[in-house]
């Protein structure tokens, strides 16, 4: 029974080194191809976070200047969220079941 015969060029120290390059570079290094992948799911999440936050910090900013520049409501701001009164007044706090 006869072996097979392995080629030459498979038996080259330059393939067997760039075989073994690519496979440290793609599978073992720290910068691995599933690890930049991760990071780059990881940008696109924090990036969505970051829209988010502006978008958000945008209306309170625009709330902010309603409640400066606008007395009534300024009143219903604080009537609502710290259920102030005026002294004549009696406040009830109905919650929904």
């Amino acid at each position: 029974m006869e072996v097979p015969k392995i080629p030459s060029w498979l038996r080259s120290f330059f393939f067997l080194f760039t075989v073994g390059f690519l496979l440290w570079m793609f599978f073992l290094d720290i910068n691995d191809i599933p690890s930049q992948f991760q990071r780059n799911q990881d940008i696109r999440s924090l990036e969505q976070e970051k829209d988010f936050y502006e978008r958000e910090t945008e209306k309170v900013r625009k709330d902010r200047e309603k409640l400066l520049t606008d007395d009534a409501m300024l009143e219903k701001f604080a009537r609502e969220k710290y259920l102030m009164k005026k002294p004549s007044e009696d406040v009830y706090v109905l919650e929904k079941q």
